[in-house]
C-alpha cells in the first residue's frame, strides 16, 4: 500500500486565552520543541502493525483505533484492508494538557492524506473534526500549531497568524501534579456562563484583554516587555480563579513556583490539573529546573 511516509505533530502550550478560544476570542498558542508525536509509516503485504514507543507511546494504544474509525465514517467509506507497519513515537502525555491528542489526529489525518483519503486543503477541518472525539467541542487550537510547529495568534473559524516575538522570554511549564480533564473543565465553564451569563462573559472579556496585552508585550523590548507580560499572565491566571479551576495540587505547584522565583505563574491549557506556564526575571535555580520544560 503507497510508499514509505513520515511526519511530526507538536504538542503546544497555551499562553493566553484558555477556554475563552471556544467562544471566538483571540488566543496566544507556541509549540513545544522537545515534545512531539513522531509518525513513520513503512509499507509491507502484513495486516496493518501498530508500533508504539517513546515515553508515552503506549497510552496512544487506546486512542488510535477509535481515532481511525471516526476519520473513517467521516469520509463515508469502508474499512480497508491497510497493511504495513505504523510507528508512532510520543513524548507528549495523553490528558495533561499539552496536546496529545491533537497530534495523534494531525499524524494520523497526515498519513491518510499520503493513503489519498484526505486532502491537503481539508487536514486543519478534518483533524479538527477528529478531535471532537476527545474534547466534545474541538477550537482547532492545538490543531492549528500542531500542524504549523509555529507560535499563533488564533482565532476560532478566523485568524490563524504567525507571533514571532521581539526577545526570548524565560518562560517555562511545568506539571501541576495532577491530570486535568479537559471535558470536565471545559463543561465546568459553560456551567458558569449558563447560570451566570454576565459574570462569565466578564471573564472571557478580562481574558482577551490579556491576550491582547501579552501580545503587546512581545512586540516591546525585553526590559518593558517583561513587565507587562508577567502582568498579562497574573491577569490570565485569575480567569482560571474565577472558573474554579485553580484549587488544590495545581494551586500548590503555582505557590512552589512563585517561592522559586517566579514571576507570573498560570495554569496553560483547561485546568484543574495538567501544566502551568511560568515566567522567570532570571535562570532559575537547578532545583527548579529539574521541573521545567523549556518553551
Amino acid at each position: 500500500m503507497s510508499t514509505s511516509f513520515q511526519c511530526t505533530a507538536f504538542g503546544k502550550w497555551i499562553l493566553m486565552g484558555d477556554h475563552a478560544v471556544i467562544r471566538g476570542y483571540p488566543s496566544l498558542v507556541f509549540p513545544i520543541p522537545s515534545r512531539t508525536l513522531e509518525l513513520k509509516y513503512t509499507p509491507g503485504d502484513k495486516p496493518l502493525a501498530l508500533d508504539l514507543v517513546g515515553e508515552h507511546g503506549h497510552e496512544l494504544q487506546l486512542l488510535f483505533w477509535g481515532v481511525l474509525e471516526r476519520a473513517l465514517q467521516l469520509k463515508n467509506i469502508s474499512r480497508p484492508n491497510f497493511t504495513g507497519t505504523l510507528r508512532m513515537e510520543s513524548s507528549l502525555p495523553v490528558g495533561a494538557g499539552m496536546g496529545a491528542s491533537a497530534a495523534l489526529c494531525v499524524a494520523l489525518t497526515r498519513w491518510l492524506g499520503h493513503l489519498g483519503y484526505v486532502q491537503e486543503s481539508e487536514y486543519f477541518d478534518f483533524a479538527r473534526s477528529l478531535e471532537d472525539l476527545f474534547h466534545g467541542e474541538s477550537s482547532g487550537i492545538d490543531i492549528s500549531v500542531a500542524l504549523s510547529g509555529e507560535g499563533l495568534r488564533f482565532v476560532r473559524n478566523g485568524e490563524r497568524k504567525q507571533v514571532v516575538p521581539k526577545w526570548k522570554p524565560r518562560w517555562y511549564i511545568s506539571y501541576s501534579g495532577k491530570r486535568g480533564v479537559t471535558v470536565d473543565a471545559v463543561n465546568k465553564v459553560k456551567d458558569l456562563l449558563a447560570k451566570q451569563p454576565p459574570h462569565g462573559q466578564q471573564i472571557d472579556l478580562q481574558m482577551a484583554k490579556a491576550v491582547e496585552s501579552a501580545h503587546e508585550a512581545l512586540m516591546m523590548d525585553e526590559e518593558q516587555g517583561r513587565k507587562v507580560l508577567a502582568a498579562a499572565i497574573d491577569m490570565g491566571a485569575e480567569c482560571f480563579e474565577k472558573w474554579g479551576l485553580n484549587e488544590g495540587a495545581p494551586a500548590n505547584h503555582i505557590q512552589w513556583l512563585r517561592s522559586q522565583g517566579a514571576i507570573a505563574v498560570k495554569p496553560t491549557g483547561s485546568g484543574g490539573g495538567g501544566y502551568v506556564i511560568s515566567l522567570w526575571d532570571k535562570e532559575p535555580s537547578s532545583e527548579a529546573l529539574k521541573e521545567l520544560i523549556p518553551c
